[in-house]
């Protein structure tokens, strides 16, 4: 009696400090996928800003989930990838379509306005068991579900030309608005691999900015192209992302609410900070 009693004492510290390290763990993913487009020059080259909502887990067969950045063989990514997200918060809203792109930006030092090809395309994407799922208290991935959706441009695994070295392959989600209109190029199934221009895509397509991002490395051969080098990113170094609440909220109101957030925040300051050894010793001293 009193070791149940004193074990659902102990667990019921435990779950606000798994939640908490949850989202932290995921906050700071975010945070690193950012930096990592930076230090590729993918930003600004290819996107003018990548402020993610959510943190994008690519997994290919025989692979598992890759690294941002990790150097793959043309075998490796001839299939598709699963994709699956998780939120970075509870204020991030995950409902209504979505559209896949994954674009080839070439090498570093790349001139992006002439265009990517395009390895993949699908629009009206959902997030599976993704409309209600959006609790900081969950961190299970939301499947990112193709089926239903139109696939413009049916995935083609990556074949960089010999010798032109490391090209950068982007897979991102962007958010369909009510708004969302496709290039009539664009807008029926059966498109084959060609080149086209991501950021006009996206403008003239009323898409959204990435809520979620990665990419990944593909080369064949050895090359004596010079290629800008770029830094590493110093994961010790970073901060973890707060994205802006997608439900708005009036200044008076959060004024009002200040008190008992600030009141919460310390409460769970104090969870995060006993130790689970503490908790399970706790528990022992009760039963005896």
């Amino acid at each position: 009696m009193f070791l149940f009693a004193a074990t659902t004492v102990a667990l019921s510290f435990l779950g606000p400090l798994v939640n908490a390290q949850s989202t932290n763990d995921t906050a700071l993913g975010i945070s690193a996928i950012e930096a990592h487009f930076t230090n590729a020059q993918l930003v600004p080259a290819l996107l003018a800003s990548f402020s993610p909502s959510a943190l994008f887990t690519v997994t290919f067969s025989g692979v598992g989930a890759i690294s941002p950045g990790q150097n793959l063989s043309v075998e490796q990514v001839a299939a598709a990838p699963e994709l699956t997200i998780v939120p970075a918060n509870s204020s991030v809203s995950l409902a209504g379509n979505y559209t896949l792109v994954m674009a080839d930006a070439d090498v570093v030092g790349t001139n992006e306005s002439v265009g990517q090809t395009r390895h993949w395309l699908v629009n009206g994407v959902t997030l599976k068991n993704g409309t209600s799922s959006n609790s900081s208290s969950s961190s299970t991935p939301l499947n990112v579900s193709t089926t239903g959706g139109t696939a413009i441009t049916d995935y083609a695994g990556p074949a960089p030309a010999e010798g032109s070295g490391p090209h950068r392959y982007v897979i991102l989600l962007l958010p369909q608005p009510s708004s969302f209109s496709p290039p009539s190029n664009l807008s029926k199934p059966n498109v084959g691999v060609s080149v086209f221009n991501l950021d006009d895509y996206i403008s003239s397509s009323h898409l959204g900015q990435p809520i979620a991002g990665m990419y990944f490395d593909v080369q064949q051969g050895t090359t004596n192209v010079t290629i800008p080098a770029t830094s590493a990113v110093v994961s010790s170094t970073l901060k973890p992302a707060t994205p802006a609440s997608s439900t708005a909220s009036s200044s008076a109101s959060a004024a009002k609410q200040s008190g008992t957030k600030n009141a919460a925040n310390r409460s769970e300051n104090s969870l995060v900070a006993i130790p689970a050894s503490l908790i399970i010793l706790l528990a022992s001293y009760i039963y005896l």
